[in-house]
């Protein structure tokens, strides 16, 4: 019987050994899998939440697009200058040297896509912020616009003389205005003369440097000094009747590259 149940021993303990330790590894692989799900899941929240965060950039992308496509209408520019949904040209030196990453393939793609698509933006929005401020800039320095309300009294060109009926050349636009009114720059300029003239009374002349000068006469008063850099809108004068005058209006010239122009086409037109 001794003999019998060593035997037994013998022959059983290699299986149980065999089975406990098949029972560790089975307990280590429920273990690893566990472990393996948690990765797993973290992972996946981890690319929801890139997801969502791409879509939300996706969103932004568009609102920029909008935004270009609506400032290119404000500034009047041609629609082919700038077009927010065509791809521009690249190109560049192949880096050989860049590591692999492993996202999925899609959400890699829409990645790439939108970074190439932000890239183009800034180059495409910071072109037209510059063009825009060129052209207010450009607009800002050309006359427009009637510097006093009121109505025109005499015109640009041959009419007789007020005072003695002769023919004569009238070299601006009269503005009938009252005594007093206020007279604003119509474009911006730096006051190249603030003071009296034979004939038009008490002057302001503006150069705007770009070949423009506009002279206002017959101020009753001058509100600012030769030197002043002045915008658009400023007020340069109070109406009046000084100088060669009948009554309290506004005498406007505007001279382009040292020549008399017709003022007309510029009171007329709008910034």
């Amino acid at each position: 019987m001794g003999m019998g149940v060593a035997l037994a021993l013998l022959v059983a303990s290699p299986r149980d050994r065999a089975l406990a330790e098949i029972r560790d590894l089975q307990q280590q692989v429920r273990q690893q899998d566990a472990e393996l799900t948690g990765v797993r899941q973290d992972a996946r929240r981890g690319m929801d939440a890139l997801a969502v965060k791409l879509g939300q950039l996706q969103a932004q992308s568009t609102r920029l697009n909008a935004l270009g496509q609506r400032l290119a209408e404000v500034g009047k520019l041609d629609e082919s200058e700038f077009d927010f949904d065509e791809q521009p040209a690249v190109g560049g030196v192949e880096d050989a040297g860049g590591a692999a990453y492993a996202l999925p393939p899609a959400l890699d793609k829409s990645i790439d896509q939108l970074a190439s698509q932000f890239d183009t933006q800034q180059a495409q929005l910071s072109a037209l912020q510059s063009l825009l401020l060129d052209a207010v800039i450009e607009s800002n320095l050309k006359p427009t616009g009637m510097p006093v309300p009121g109505y025109i009294s005499s015109y640009f060109g041959s009419r007789a003389d007020p005072f003695d009926g002769h023919s004569a050349r009238h070299s601006g636009l009269d503005i009938a205005t009252p005594l007093g009114t206020s007279v604003h720059a119509v474009a911006e300029g730096m006051v190249t003369f603030a003071g009296m003239r034979s004939g038009y009374g008490n002057v302001v002349e503006v150069d705007h440097g770009n070949g423009y000068m506009t002279r206002y006469a017959h101020n009753s008063k001058l509100e600012v000094r030769p030197g002043q850099h002045v915008q658009v809108g400023d007020v340069l004068a109070k109406a009046g009747s000084t100088g060669r005058s009948t009554g309290s209006h506004v005498h406007f010239e505007v001279w382009y590259n040292g020549r008399v122009v017709n003022p007309l086409a510029f009171v007329r037109s709008h910034r």
